[in-house]
């Protein structure tokens, strides 16, 4: 079994992962990591073409027709070709995506929004939604639309600043972590978001609202402030804590402040395993950029121990900026 570390992209070859595709290369070209193409037949097609149709299904067809898709992608004569590595599986798409990912052990799946199954409320494929669901490695999820042509440079420019919403628990130490090393890594800056809902029971209108809802933004505006103090001032990292419905307000920070990459969490339980909870599935509704899910105990290569405990920064933050309930924080001032 192959145990050097890869990047993991399915393609069914539309131009949704046409985008993907070219997402993963920039990483793995700059990572220095293998790159692995991976393509999934339903097993009722490859049996019924072999059935009166005259036509041979075979593995290796399938990879000539990726590498022509790549190199469509890509251009017949560019360096990226040669890093490919091609993997042709039959099964259910998701299924056969977490477990090439496992068996060839990749450190990142990048797929996109769209694709290999159709969409999902016009919105989602259902593939990405299961594999966002069980994965165990961080997941990529690309927009639907190609890029073009990747460099450093592209992609520090169309991710602009990363966004970070956290939700306090313990899982945002490492969270805010792999966002710091992608940060420092790019040289772009960062924002710490916690969005506190409103409070919705027929008991919140017999309480003293105000003071718990003051209550509330203390300890969050303390949580903010512990995760801060673990950045670097030259990250230039900012935070807010917003009120209101989670996923559109994230949606709306992510808009305001150019924020092309979004970094979340997905949960999880001894006994379920990661899943993803309402909120992340709506921000990948919502967001028209990357955003980047980390399952519980997520790593990335290159991470030190200081790095996922919560090294000191160079600073440490007394405040946070606050919106008062009911506004959208479309203004959001820095630290």
């Amino acid at each position: 079994m192959n145990v050097r570390p890869s990047i993991l992209c399915p393609v069914d070859f539309s131009k949704f992962s046409a985008g993907a595709l070219r997402y993963a290369a920039a990483i793995a070209r700059n990572f220095s990591t293998r790159l692995i193409v991976l393509t999934v037949e339903d097993p009722l097609l490859t049996e019924a073409v072999d059935l009166g149709t005259g036509i041979v299904w075979t593995p290796a067809a399938a990879k000539q027709e990726m590498e022509e898709f790549a190199a469509k992608t890509f251009g017949p004569d560019s360096p990226v070709l040669a890093i490919l590595e091609y993997e042709v599986a039959v099964g259910k798409p998701a299924a056969e995506v977490l477990r090439v990912a496992r068996e060839r052990s990749c450190e990142l799946i990048v797929i996109s929004t769209h694709g290999l199954t159709g969409f999902r409320k016009l919105f989602f494929g259902s593939t990405t939604e299961r594999v966002l669901r069980e994965t165990t490695i961080p997941v990529l999820i690309t927009p639907a639309s190609d890029p073009g042509q990747l460099g450093r440079e592209d992609i520090k420019r169309l991710i602009g600043r990363i966004l970070v919403p956290v939700d306090l628990s313990p899982a945002s130490v490492r969270q805010t972590q792999i966002a710091r090393q992608l940060a420092e890594l790019l040289g772009v800056p960062m924002i710490l978001v916690h969005v506190i809902e409103p409070l919705k029971s027929p008991l919140a209108a017999r309480l003293h609202l105000a003071g718990l809802e003051a209550d509330r933004r203390a300890l969050a505006e303390d949580g903010l402030n512990e995760l801060m103090a673990t950045l670097p001032l030259r990250l230039h990292p900012e935070a807010l804590v917003a009120y209101g419905d989670p996923a559109e307000e994230l949606a709306k920070v992510a808009r305001d402040r150019n924020a092309g990459l979004v970094i979340m969490g997905l949960h999880g339980s001894p006994l379920l395993g990661p899943h993803m909870g309402s909120v992340t599935y709506r921000m990948l509704c919502l967001s028209p950029g990357l955003v980047l899910a980390l399952p519980p105990g997520a790593v990335f290569r290159g991470a030190t121990q200081d790095d996922v405990a919560g090294d000191r920064g160079e600073g440490t933050v007394t405040s946070a900026t606050v919106p008062p309930p009911g506004r959208s924080p479309s203004t959001i001032a820095p630290f």
